[in-house]
This record gives C-alpha cells, sequence and structure tokens, in this order.
C-alpha cells in the first residue's frame, strides 16, 4: 500500500508537471504573438493575446510586464487612476519575479512612468530610485527621477498657490454680497419715497429754465461792457 500510495503521488505530480508545462508553452506561445501584434502599433489586439497568457501562467514576470505594458494610452499623462493602479501592481510583481537585473529595471522604470501620468510624484520618485538601484546606468529613470523631485516640489507650491486662490474667491464673494445688500438698500429707499407728481415736476423743470434765462442775460451785459486793462505795478 505504501508503495502504491507513492506511485499514485508520483503520477499526480508527473501530471501536474506536464500540465504546469504546457500552460508555460501556451503562455510563451500567446507572448509572442503578443509582442508581434504590439510592435504593429495594435495595443488593443496585443492586450487580449496578453490576457490569455496571463489566464494560462499568472507567474511569468514577461506576461506582467507585457500585460501592463499594453495598457498604456498613447499619452502617457493620459493614464486614468484606476488603471494606473492596476499597471503599478503588475510592474511591481514583474519586478519581484524577474531575476535580470535590466529587465527588472525596465519594470520599475514603468512603474515610475504610470505614477508620473497620474501625478502621483512620491511613489513615481521611489519606482525611478528602485529602477536606478537595479541599472544605474539608466540615464531615462535618472532623468525622470529629477523631474518628478521637481514637480513635487512645485506641487507643494501649487497646493499654497490653490489656498490663496481660495482666499482670494471668498473675499470676492464677500464684496459681491455686500454690493449686493447695498443695491437692495437703495431699492428699498426708492421705493419707500413717495413718486414725483407732475406738477411738482413742471415747477421744477420751469424752475431751471428760469435761472439759465438768468445766467444768459448776465453773461450778455457782461460782454457789453467794456473790457478793463490790467496793469502790473512796479515793485
Amino acid at each position: 500500500m505504501r508503495h502504491s500510495g507513492y506511485y499514485i503521488i508520483l503520477l499526480l505530480l508527473t501530471a501536474l508537471s506536464v500540465s504546469s508545462y504546457a500552460d508555460n508553452r501556451q503562455a510563451r506561445k500567446l507572448i509572442r504573438k503578443g509582442n508581434a501584434l504590439y510592435r504593429a502599433d495594435k495595443r488593443q489586439e496585443a492586450q487580449v493575446d496578453y490576457l490569455k497568457a496571463y489566464r494560462a501562467d499568472s507567474t511569468d514576470a514577461r506576461v506582467q510586464y507585457n500585460l501592463a505594458t499594453s495598457m498604456f494610452p498613447q499619452d502617457y499623462k493620459l493614464v486614468q487612476k484606476e488603471r494606473c493602479d492596476t499597471m503599478a501592481m503588475m510592474f511591481e510583481r514583474a519586478a519581484q519575479a524577474e531575476t535580470n537585473p535590466l529587465r527588472k529595471a525596465k519594470a520599475y522604470h514603468n512603474e515610475g512612468v504610470a505614477y508620473q501620468g497620474v501625478k502621483d510624484f512620491g511613489k513615481a520618485i521611489e519606482a525611478y530610485k528602485n529602477a536606478l538601484r537595479c541599472n544605474p546606468n539608466d540615464d531615462e529613470s535618472r532623468y525622470n527621477l529629477v523631474l518628478c523631485q521637481r514637480q513635487l516640489k512645485n506641487q507643494g507650491g501649487g497646493n499654497n498657490n490653490q489656498q490663496q486662490d481660495k482666499q482670494d474667491q471668498q473675499e470676492k464673494q464677500e464684496k459681491q454680497k455686500k454690493q449686493d445688500q447695498q443695491k437692495k438698500q437703495d431699492q428699498q429707499q426708492q421705493q419707500q419715497e413717495p413718486p414725483m407728481s407732475k406738477e411738482n415736476a413742471e415747477q421744477l423743470l420751469n424752475a431751471a429754465m428760469q435761472r439759465e434765462k438768468e445766467t444768459q442775460k448776465r453773461m450778455k451785459e457782461a460782454q457789453q461792457q467794456p473790457q478793463r486793462r490790467r496793469i502790473e505795478k512796479n515793485w
């Protein structure tokens, strides 16, 4: 019985090994097919094959890396937050599963690019640092690292500017509120004053016309009088 059980376990392990080998082989085949589509700039089609490869063997570092890379939009700045988290997780797993330091560096680099696309500069900086630890000669990761450090610093300044803008907006709203209140008070005051009657309006108009006539008369009389010469006296 002991020997029979041993043989059963051995057969199960052999079957699992054969199944695992078949899955790995299928995954590699799908990866090659996806790579060809990716090079032809057919990202969506490539992503389908990478997903199939992922189902066949989710532990393969290449599957993780290629699938996450195919999820990048043409402009990395348009990466959505939800997709960024998924991509970053897959790049992280690919880096941990990969033994080649150069490939590990690429996985960390792309993780940094994903975080940089959603302006999570702190996580992007850490990813680029990991890339440089694996490949100190990676100038592109070094450049992105410095850029993210500057952007993180400016982001802090940007927060201060946002607070100032918010304060200015509040002051503007308060000023507008006071102006509206004053306008409302003026309208109420005008409504309380009795309207001018037609007789009063005519009286005011006649009085103004009479003053205008008197002014014109005085100016005419002044022009008819001889002008006096002004003599400057010596000191």
